[in-house]
């Protein structure tokens, strides 16, 4: 990669972009390719209401890699309804974090790249159904309002340094 390192001697790479637009088949592909640790937004999100508390959670991530040490996030269990464990982020030379608002913003300037990931709204939803079955359904228009309004507000996908269309 070309681009100098942001998270002390490493880089991140950031993939944002609507519900069920292939964000976690992107990261997998990436990780499988790089070796690089992947953490999915999924994992900080405090339940279906909890798109900013995830966002807010990248502040622990990131600040200790730029100084070399170990980030870390509150893992959600979302069966639990409830925080449950402190998962450590170790320093790497490329982490990964992909999911809605892994690319806010507030930490532009973090991250090595963007990439914004989007499909058209009724196949995002048709993926996300069948990823989440029944879990999701009743959550999904609360869900895609609280994310387009966050992209609105951070200009996500015109801030994206590559776009991909799923």
């Amino acid at each position: 990669m070309s681009r100098p390192a942001t998270l002390g001697p490493g880089r991140l790479i950031c993939i944002d972009g609507p519900a069920g637009s292939g964000k976690t088949t992107l990261a997998a592909s990436l990780a499988e390719m790089t070796r690089a640790p992947v953490i999915h937004m999924d994992d900080l999100y405090a339940g279906w209401d909890g798109l900013a508390d995830g966002i807010a959670q990248l502040e622990t991530i990131l600040l200790p890699l730029v100084e070399g040490a170990p980030g870390s996030y509150r893992r959600y269990d979302w069966h639990a309804r409830e925080h449950t464990e402190t998962v450590l982020v170790p320093p790497s030379p490329l982490l990964v974090i992909e999911g809605v608002g892994s690319g806010a913003a507030a930490y532009d300037g973090f991250r090595t790249a963007l990439a914004w990931v989007d499909a058209p709204e009724e196949e995002r939803k048709r993926r996300g159904i069948d990823r989440d079955g029944d879990t999701f359904a009743p959550h999904w228009d609360a869900w895609a309002a609280a994310e387009a309004e966050h992209f609105t507000a951070d200009l996500t996908m015109a801030r994206a340094d590559v776009v991909v269309t799923t």
